[in-house]
């Protein structure tokens, strides 16, 4: 398809002006004729003369799996046998961020003394995808230029693409979790006492403070002084996460779906257990059960969860939270620690909730991790300057009142419950596992 260039239009508004001239003086009128008609029949001999698509090679260099929220590279490569100039324009989903994706190109001549030698040019540009799920590239369109600079040129080329997009997984290093812990924690000073697990781990000397019910007394006689046992949390226990992505997992909080806090959380939980030593389980439920992959341990456990989850999303449905731990316990009833990610937004959805963790104490110990919505509590406590903001301050404040009675419900039932925002939502629930570890409650 054949595209006029800048060029091309100021030369032919050049011939404006001695066009209205020509009104008044009609000799000059075949002249004018003369160059427009010249200047057409070089639009066209540019256009015969400008390179196809096929004279070229074009390649997309791209990782089968990007990362949500975070910078991807996408490299195109394309190399010719002669010199081209023009324009390449990537197509993708909408929806990411995408910056430099529309660019001009310089294609350079081959090396000399290489008859099948052919100019590589790089151009780069970055993708920014906000959410989990699969991502299309393609087709590229090109503008290529003719070698008078009139006319482009415009082809398509269908290099289609489709890659993965996974949660952020470079937050899941050990490093980046214990920074999360610390500053969920910054307060608190963690000490190793005898509740702390219940395995043996070793035998140190007694210091004042140590709880004296701790002195390994068989030991202390062996060697003459004092000592105490250390002990370490369980390994080989089993964690179930169970996501919810139900109605109330289907809104938005501080520009992101609740969904990928929690999918974000139930990786980052998941990478903790394993590291534990742990048996992860991790089901994703609505109505119905969408994903559910029983109770294993290992790298490989992490990364086929990661598998799952990256394409689970949120229906406007109300959770079965029944259905779902029915068919976690269906072939074992081994005692296990239930976290159960969820938005507590109203009373009425949560008593099925509250109803089913209580059947599962004492066999069980849940806990429920729950966001928290910053906008929310912000306009439930700020004073109101309209009659607009009094009102929401109303709701506000009743929703507030709400989840804490939901949570008071909980916690009378023997869940444990952490609420967060999305800042901290999944370092909270990860806090809340290594303390219960910690401890020995499981």
């Amino acid at each position: 398809m054949p595209v006029p260039t800048t060029r091309a239009l100021w030369l032919a508004a050049l011939s404006l002006a001695p066009a209205v001239v020509a009104l008044s003086s009609p000799s000059i009128a075949p002249v004018l004729i003369a160059f427009d008609v010249a200047l057409l029949v070089l639009i066209g001999i540019d256009f015969v003369l400008a390179p196809r698509a096929e004279s070229l090679e074009l390649r997309r260099v791209v990782e089968p799996v990007l990362s949500s929220g975070r910078v991807n590279v996408v490299r195109l490569e394309l190399s010719s046998t002669k010199h081209v100039t023009g324009e390449l324009r990537d197509w993708v989903t909408p929806g990411p961020v995408v910056e430099g994706h529309r660019q001009r190109f310089l294609s350079p001549s081959p090396p000399r003394g290489r008859g099948s030698g052919r100019g590589l040019t790089l151009i780069e540009y970055r993708v920014t995808p906000s959410t989990r799920g699969d991502l299309t590239f393609g087709p590229v369109t090109l503008r290529l230029d003719g070698p008078l600079g009139l006319c482009t040129r415009r082809q398509t080329v269908p290099l289609l693409q489709s890659v993965k997009v996974f949660p952020d997984l470079s937050v899941l290093s050990r490093d980046a979790l214990e920074l999360a812990r610390a500053e969920d924690q910054v307060s608190r000073r963690v000490i190793r006492v005898r509740a702390e697990g219940r395995e043996f781990e070793s035998l140190r000397e007694y210091r004042p403070g140590d709880d004296r019910r701790s002195i390994d007394w068989k030991a202390t006689a062996r060697r003459g002084k004092p000592l105490v046992r250390q002990h370490q949390p369980e390994r080989n226990q089993q964690v179930l996460l169970l996501l919810d992505c139900g109605r109330h997992m289907a809104g938005e909080v501080d520009g992101r779906r609740k969904l990928d806090h929690a999918v974000d959380a139930t990786l980052r939980l998941a990478k903790v257990a394993l590291d534990q030593g742990d048996l992860v389980g991790v089901m994703a439920f609505g109505r119905d059960v969408k994903r559910w992959l029983p109770p294993r341990k290992g790298t490989e456990q992490l990364r086929a969860i990661a598998q799952a989850l990256y394409q689970v999303e949120a229906a406007l449905e109300e959770s079965n939270y029944g259905a779902a731990m029915d068919q976690a316990f269906a072939r074992g009833s081994r005692r296990s620690l239930v976290i159960v990610l969820t938005d507590l937004v109203d009373q009425e959805t949560a008593a099925a909730l509250i109803l089913r963790t209580r059947r599962l104490v004492p066999r069980h110990l849940p806990m429920i991790v729950s966001l928290q919505d910053e906008a929310v509590h912000r306009v439930a406590t700020e004073i109101p300057a309209t009659a607009t903001a009094a009102y929401e301050r109303v709701v506000a404040a009743r929703m507030e009142r709400e989840g804490e009675a939901t949570v008071a419900k909980l916690r009378e039932g023997g869940a444990r419950v952490v609420r967060g925002t999305p800042a901290v939502f999944a370092s909270a629930g990860v806090s809340a596992y290594l303390d219960i570890k910690q401890r020995g409650l499981l």
